[in-house]
């Protein structure tokens, strides 16, 4: 699939009957190992049940049940839209998740059903906003002109475009002028977080994972990596790691934020994108 399919995340106002009998489809990575990875999807599943503006609303993982291979299973409804909930238009929302769901593209029709791909929740515009707030919560005294704020990815040599989104946003926020600098940074490549004292130029500094959920990315590997812990992965308490602000290292004061993807507002996020996709897509 090419980027340039993507749908416009411009909204109209418009009724909530082209979803009624409808299924949303949220799709999150999961994890084999850590129950947390899930548990924001999960989380915004249930809210959007209670708002009765589809007649369905499932998840489905890569690494956790139920499969993506299973979910057409689980739906009875004949459309569908399907939102990743994943931060950037990368390696899995581009080669994964259209591979796993049978996707010909943003607009799929088999067996008597529309299967609607929307963009990834990543790829919202709310992203700057939501940044911010999480920025200043974490470090509220702090002036941010004397601040650096880096956004953290995770950065693959799978596919470019991971490291997109981050970047992005590290433009966006900085063309604000609202901090000392802003900058992107990666788990995995260039420039590391790991080595984020080699390149920030103040004293203070706001490290915001752009991630879904506060995984074990998020509170265990990250932290090594800045040097907050020294513990093995595995070793490490999310509400220490959180709570323990600021942390003085390697000559300065840094304020480590939870992942973006825990932000309350996440479910209007999924809706925007389903909406969106409906003011431009193709009927069939």
């Amino acid at each position: 699939m090419t980027s340039s399919a993507r749908p416009s995340v411009t909204l109209k106002p418009r009724s909530n009957d082209i979803f009624e009998a409808g299924a949303l489809i949220i799709v999150g990575h999961g994890s084999t190992v850590n129950p947390d990875s899930s548990e924001p999807t999960h989380s915004i599943v249930a809210e959007l049940r209670t708002r009765n503006i589809f007649a369905e609303v499932v998840a489905c993982f890569w690494k956790e049940e139920p499969s993506m291979r299973e979910i057409y299973h689980a739906v009875a409804s004949d459309d569908l839209w399907v939102v990743p909930n994943f931060i950037s238009e990368g390696y899995f929302t581009r080669t994964v998740i259209p591979r796993e769901l049978d996707l010909n593209g943003e607009w799929t029709e088999r067996d008597g059903k529309r299967i609607r791909y929307c963009a990834p929740s990543g790829s919202h515009p709310r992203m700057t906003e939501l940044l911010l707030k999480r920025a200043a919560e974490v470090a509220p005294s702090v002036p941010p002109t004397e601040t650096s704020l880096l956004i953290v990815g995770h950065g693959t040599s799978l596919n470019d475009n991971s490291a997109v989104a981050a970047k992005h946003q590290a433009a966006a926020i900085g063309a604000l002028g609202l901090y000392g600098e802003v900058l992107n940074a990666y788990m995995e490549e260039a420039p590391l977080i790991a080595e984020w004292d080699s390149y920030t130029h103040y004293h203070h500094v706001v490290v915001v994972p752009f991630f879904i959920s506060d995984g074990l990315h998020s509170y265990e590997d990250i932290p090594v990596l800045l040097g907050i812990s020294e513990q093995s992965p595995g070793a490490a308490s999310r509400n220490d790691v959180f709570r323990q602000n600021p942390h003085r290292l390697r000559g300065r004061t840094l304020y480590y934020a939870s992942a973006i993807g825990t932000e309350p507002g996440f479910s209007d996020i999924i809706l925007d994108q389903a909406r969106a996709f409906s003011s431009s897509a193709p009927r069939a």
